[in-house]
């Protein structure tokens, strides 16, 4: 969930006011003055959003392409990921790498990110190299070298980033292995950083057909937020991506429906790199379209995981001392999300042990009675976080793509908030209810290969 952003000198009233403790037992609402953002869309499809901000003198420059790894081509996973990478390699009139000379040389930063919808590549540079930022990513939309030597390089890239982060990380598999285990239809099943066996599947003719199905101007949003000239700003748009052409083919859309669970499932997944077991549960819950029920999940997660007053941390780390770390999420996507919780365990303890504990604080919190102070708190450390990210130029881009791209529209960057903040306990009690302890779920026993090699009584063997 992206908020939104004050006005500079009410923000800093305002996140005064919020972390302010104790919190009071009915907090008063929060006025907060709404982002004045401008929207357009080109002929060739190509959505505009921009907020003008002169607060300081940057601007952030995003392109979100609507394409993430639910996009992926059947046994092909991973392609989303790899064009992150191959963007930042040659166009028609730009080296490899020199966006980086584009931005980092002036003072700047720039960098990407591949999720399961969408795929964004970001940029912050003093105002005056804006013009610059627009044709180097239009170039970047219009004139990709997309041919063997970039494909060969940057493949590796992907499947090096995989070997470091999925199997030498210690409890990389875990999370690598969350979403294959919790979707059966969907094509979210898929991780996003793919795997190396699809990668090494992959031609060039493979890649070449996702780059022209998919990087096109009207399956892209470009937005621009900070230090500009609105005026200025449109004809700079015109000039670098008016004239990109608009496939006359339709851009494939994913129209696969995630069954409901019918029953619990469980696995079992091991690690030569884990030092200690842990335990994952998943449950189906609602896109972010629906926002009434995935913001009150929100603040459920808080309630349990933010911090170490929150519950699962008292229970498990603090009290019981199960578990070495603890967590919870609702993550919301475009399509079918998941309710997460998570726990890596003490040494000593089994996965069972905290799973049990898991369930038991997950239950009490979805029907026993919630106080005031405790519920104020977990909205504020959530209102806070957007409310502090919305002071730089980037973060205001990314809440006006989290609200465009993943809730639907763009508009609820100025109704997120307001919605955070009327989230009550009885709000709380039904999201968990209807999804959680009222749905089937998914449940990932992650162990230690030599203790997988001998199972307890109980523990499900790979």
């Amino acid at each position: 969930m992206r908020l939104l952003r004050p006005a500079p000198l009410l923000a800093s009233f305002v996140l005064l006011a919020a972390m302010a403790l104790p919190a009071p037992a009915v907090a008063a609402e929060l006025a907060i003055p709404p982002v004045h953002y401008q929207q357009r869309t080109l002929p060739n499809g190509l959505q505009v959003l921009s907020v003008e901000d002169h607060g300081s003198p940057n601007v952030a420059v995003q392109m979100w392409y609507h394409v993430g790894s639910k996009d992926d081509p059947k046994g092909r996973s991973g392609f989303a990921h790899l064009f992150e990478h191959l963007m930042f390699k040659s166009t028609r009139h730009m080296h490899a790498e020199q966006m980086d000379r584009l931005t980092e040389d002036v003072g700047g930063a720039n960098n990407a990110s591949t999720g399961d919808d969408v795929t964004n590549y970001f940029e912050v540079v003093p105002a005056n190299h804006l013009q610059t930022l627009l044709w180097a990513e239009a170039e970047r939309l219009s004139s990709l070298n997309v041919d063997e030597p970039n494909f060969q390089s940057e493949r590796a890239v992907v499947e090096e980033e995989y070997r470091q982060s999925v199997l030498a990380n210690p409890y990389g598999k875990l999370f690598n292995a969350i979403d294959p285990n919790s979707y059966t239809v969907h094509p979210y099943r898929r991780p996003t950083i793919g795997s190396i066996e699809d990668l090494e599947a992959a031609t060039l003719p493979d890649v070449i057909d996702f780059h022209r199905t998919f990087y096109r101007p009207d399956n892209a949003t470009l937005i621009v937020a900070g230090d500009f000239d609105p005026k200025q700003l449109d004809a700079w748009v015109d000039q670098y991506f008016g004239w990109i052409p608009k496939p006359a083919t339709p851009i494939p859309q994913v129209t696969a429906t995630e069954p409901k669970r019918r029953k619990n499932r469980r696995v079992t997944v091991t690690a030569d790199t884990a030092p200690l077991p842990a335990v994952a549960l998943s449950w189906l819950i609602p896109p972010a379209s629906d926002s009434a029920d995935t913001i009150a999940l929100q603040v459920a997660a808080a309630l349990l995981a933010r911090g170490d007053a929150s519950r699962l941390y008292q229970a498990l780390v603090y009290r019981h001392q199960v578990a070495r770390q603890v967590d919870a999420e609702a993550d919301v996507r475009v399509g079918p999300g998941l309710f997460l919780a998570y726990a890596i365990l003490a040494s000593g303890h089994a996965p069972e042990e905290a799973e049990k504990l898991l369930h038991e604080e997950i239950i009490w919190l979805a029907t026993q009675p919630i106080s005031a102070e405790e519920l104020e708190r977990a909205k504020t450390l959530l209102l806070t976080d957007e409310l502090k990210q919305r002071q730089t130029a980037q973060g205001l881009a990314f809440a006006l793509g989290q609200a465009a791209l993943i809730g639907g529209d763009v508009a609820r960057v100025n109704t997120d908030l307001t919605a955070l903040q009327k989230v009550t306990a009885k709000d709380v009690h039904r999201v968990l209810q209807k999804y959680v302890t009222g749905g089937r779920y998914v449940t990932i026993d992650y162990l230690p290969a030599a203790k997988a090699s001998q199972p307890a009584s109980g523990e499900h063997a790979k």
